[in-house]
């Protein structure tokens, strides 16, 4: 059964909110910052209230210290020098106050790159909760975000992005990935709003 904007029917038992990076890091004044984060916020914490023990959230870990890394990690954490954990200090990897209070019983799973999947601990994790769709929010959209889902569909989720619930520090490129989502990924990624989801996760 389809309903409006899903096209592939209701959301069940098998779905797992995973709500990427949204930290402090992220949300203050820093050259991190991403302006929209706090406009999402509320979207976000209208879903984890009602699904907290089906929410996983990401933290990306920056390098310890300025210059770690591999290869072109090495080169990025020397131009980003003042984003490493010892510059920063280790507070500012926490998620943001609201949704930090809602662990337990959501679930947080560490990574060091863009991508969730290579480290290993999340498809662990999903397997062991016998997911086979995957509510994303977070950000940025085209970035960490955009790592998770095309992971997520080389793994064969089903993907819902929730548009209004995704954030990023560049508007363009926001609506850009946008558009890829929607127009090529469609057999795999369905594009809607919070209140679709909230309306239609049974």
């Amino acid at each position: 059964m389809s309903v409006p904007g899903l096209a592939y029917g209701p959301l069940g038992h098998g779905c797992m909110h995973v709500c990427v990076d949204m930290q402090r890091l992220f949300a203050e004044p820093s050259p991190w910052a991403t302006p929209w984060i706090t406009r999402v916020l509320p979207q976000i914490e209208r879903l984890v209230e009602r699904r907290a023990e089906q929410t996983v959230f990401t933290r990306f870990l920056p390098a310890q210290r300025a210059g770690q890394g591999v290869g072109a990690w090495k080169r990025y954490y020397e131009r980003w020098s003042s984003m490493a954990i010892d510059n920063i200090g280790p507070e500012m990897v926490e998620l943001l106050p609201s949704l930090a209070a809602c662990c337990p019983p959501a679930a947080v799973i560490d990574k060091h790159i863009y991508s969730p999947w290579f480290e290993g601990r999340l498809r662990a994790f999903l397997m062991e909760h016998e997911i086979d769709t995957l509510v994303i929010t977070g950000g940025e959209t085209d970035v960490c975000v955009l790592a998770t889902v095309l992971g997520a569909i080389d793994f064969g989720y089903r993907v819902v992005l929730v548009t209004d619930a995704l954030c990023s520090s560049s508007d363009a490129t926001h609506d850009a990935l946008l558009t890829v989502y929607h127009q090529r990924f469609a057999q795999q990624v369905e594009t809607v709003e919070m209140e679709t989801v909230l309306s239609n996760w049974t």
